[in-house]
């Protein structure tokens, strides 16, 4: 059944985040991986379409026909056109970024969509195997799990020589002692990827694997310290987050002015 249209305050039960500031954080974990499958002109759409989706944060039920005429404002005449806007939004949709709702009028006929954007998936290490198995089976549940049991011998675990090129030697390195496997190691550097695209500091590449392998012996100290980490990649995130913003206020500061400087993110948020 379709949604009927209305106000987009209607709409805050399709919401997924908490506040504006949440909302932007995720997008920017979206973009930081998902960036490169849009083109330049897409990207516009996607942009203006998480700009429309701030009344109620994440949500947007604006037709095309408006988006497009807020963009060829902003770019004076040179804006996007609906079949550009239109393979966004499928890109989008493909990609797990965006759900959309169809939406209809009282009397039954279609109107614009509703755009709800999702959560970026948090990373979190992986969870061990379940070694016991039901003992009492019947014969075809049986035949399945040996089957299964049999396709799980037949896998071979990646160690960290299958890590992607683009993760940096040194990093591998540090971290293939604690979490040997390909893909894990993979995880924590994505993980440093994002904070570094959140504060624009993608293009300092030395002082960000400077950090992310700080950041990683000092969750070791944490881990081999106590035990109330529960999940470990998301506490690395947030050292990583932490350290990053200690640099910057460096930097700002290194001139020895006194006075006070208040940076502004892409996010609006003020450090």
């Amino acid at each position: 059944m379709n949604l009927k249209s209305g106000r987009i305050e209607g709409f805050e039960g399709y919401s997924q985040f908490k506040s504006v500031k949440e909302f932007n954080t995720h997008v920017e974990m979206w973009l930081a991986v998902k960036k490169d499958e849009f083109s330049k002109g897409e990207l516009v759409g996607l942009k203006r379409l998480v700009r429309f989706s701030a009344k109620v944060p994440g949500v947007c039920n604006a037709k095309i026909g408006t988006l497009l005429k807020a963009i060829n404002e902003e770019y004076q005449g040179n804006g996007i056109c609906r079949s550009t806007f239109k393979r966004m939004i499928i890109k989008a949709k493909d990609l797990g970024i965006v759900t959309i709702y169809e939406t209809e009028r009282k009397n039954g006929s279609q109107s614009s969509n509703l755009y709800s954007f999702n959560r970026f998936p948090q990373s979190e290490p992986p969870k061990s195997k379940k070694l016991n198995q039901p003992k009492e089976t019947n014969n075809l549940l049986k035949t399945n799990h040996q089957k299964n049991n049999k396709r799980n011998e037949n896998r071979i675990e990646l160690d960290h020589t299958f890590v992607s090129d683009k993760v940096p030697q040194a990093f591998v390195q540090t971290v293939k002692y604690f979490f040997s496997d390909a893909k894990t190691i993979e995880e924590y550097w994505h993980m440093v990827q994002i904070a570094a695209f959140r504060f624009e500091f993608d293009q300092h590449t030395d002082d960000i694997l400077s950090i992310a392998i700080q950041s990683f012996k000092q969750l070791i100290r944490k881990l081999k310290s106590t035990k109330s980490v529960l999940k470990p990649i998301a506490f690395f995130y947030g050292i990583v987050t932490n350290k990053i913003k200690e640099l910057l206020l460096k930097q700002l500061f290194e001139g020895g002015d006194s006075q006070p400087i208040r940076y502004v993110l892409g996010t609006g948020e003020v450090m």
